[in-house]
């Protein structure tokens, strides 16, 4: 089942199928590591659901939920 990171519920896994969004954005999400193939753990949420805590590639990353949205994933079953 493929959905954004943003919609994602703590404790959620997935792999990255795609990363959109334009320009600078974009390649700000590929500088911190997130690329298609990679393996994301959502950890946490802010109280508001912004931002949130994944872990990708060995480290503890917070995104947007904007930039988070920017990212889609196959949810692991």
């Amino acid at each position: 089942m493929k959905k954004t990171l943003d919609e994602f519920n703590i404790g959620e896994a997935g792999k990255i199928v795609s990363v959109s969004g334009e320009g600078r954005l974009r390649r700000r999400l590929f500088d911190m590591g997130v690329t298609p193939g990679a393996e994301v753990l959502l950890r946490k949420k802010a109280p508001l659901g912004d931002p949130l805590e994944v872990t990708i590639r060995g480290y503890e990353l917070t995104l947007r939920k904007t930039e988070a949205a920017c990212v889609t994933m196959e949810v692991e079953k």
